[in-house]
């Protein structure tokens, strides 16, 4: 296939990465949703698909810290009419900090499961609306084909959602890292809850800071393009299964979606 994403090193990938440092950085990400309004566009996406399928559940897949998902899930009853919608938040390498949390609050609507989830190789039990948040970049074309085939072949419904679209050069990554590491020194002071791991390595030892400057400004290059996403839906054996691509006009560049609806 040939797609126009590059797949480059992120720190945040490896198996090897201090889950500590990870765990900060998905903090960091929250907060980034906030500041791009991520929960009421991809709210809007979902109660769309939640609607047209019927689906009575969310399983959200590579959520790290939670993402906008908790925000969503309150735009959803508020804005859409969307009550008791159970959320099933897991990761490959899940948060455990955040996990905790959520589990600790005994809300029956809302679960983040400990055990370690992979994305490409979901149950066919699993029933509802599978969501990936800004994840779907991280997997190589094999393990995305893989996901978008495991959703076709179960016939549950799929909202895959990113907030770059991967319209800059590729050498622009030279040029987001100085200003990512800028805007990190400012974002953690939104963080909650705050840790001192997260005051300690960010401002006197700053490796927070360049871990979230390397990935950021890589993750843009990794971004399947809309013309990327039908590439991949074209490689997938014939089905009823409907698929829809489309981006959202925004600052600073448009956001991406591909949705997969059993019909």
């Amino acid at each position: 296939m040939k797609l126009k994403r590059i797949h480059l090193f992120e720190i945040e990938d490896q198996s090897w990465f201090p889950d500590w440092i990870r765990d900060c950085m998905t903090k960091l990400i929250v907060v980034m949703h906030g500041f791009f309004g991520t929960k009421d566009d991809l709210a809007n996406l979902v109660a769309k698909v939640l609607k047209q399928t019927n689906s009575k559940k969310i399983i959200d897949l590579c959520s790290g810290g939670g993402g906008p998902m908790i925000d969503v899930m309150k735009v959803l009853e508020e804005k859409h009419g969307l009550k008791n919608i159970p959320l099933t938040l897991t990761d490959l390498y899940p948060n455990k900090e955040f996990a905790n949390h959520i589990n600790q609050q005994k809300n029956p609507n809302f679960t983040y499961q400990l055990d370690s989830v992979d994305a490409t190789k979901i149950s066919a039990k699993e029933k509802g609306l599978r969501t990936m948040i800004c994840s779907f970049h991280h997997m190589r074309p094999k393990a995305a084909r893989q996901i978008l085939e495991n959703a076709q072949n179960a016939q549950e419904p799929i909202c895959i959602f990113e907030i770059s679209d991967n319209s800059a050069p590729i050498f622009a990554w030279i040029i987001a890292f100085p200003i990512n590491f800028i805007m990190c020194l400012f974002v953690t002071l939104k963080v909650r809850p705050m840790t001192w791991q997260q005051i300690i390595f960010t401002y006197p030892i700053p490796i927070i800071p360049l871990c979230f400057a390397w990935d950021g400004a890589i993750s843009n290059s990794r971004t399947y393009t809309i013309k990327d996403m039908e590439t991949l839906i074209q490689s997938l054996p014939p089905s009823n299964y409907k698929w829809e691509t489309g981006a959202i006009p925004g600052k600073p560049s448009a956001k991406l979606y591909l949705i997969g609806n059993p019909g």
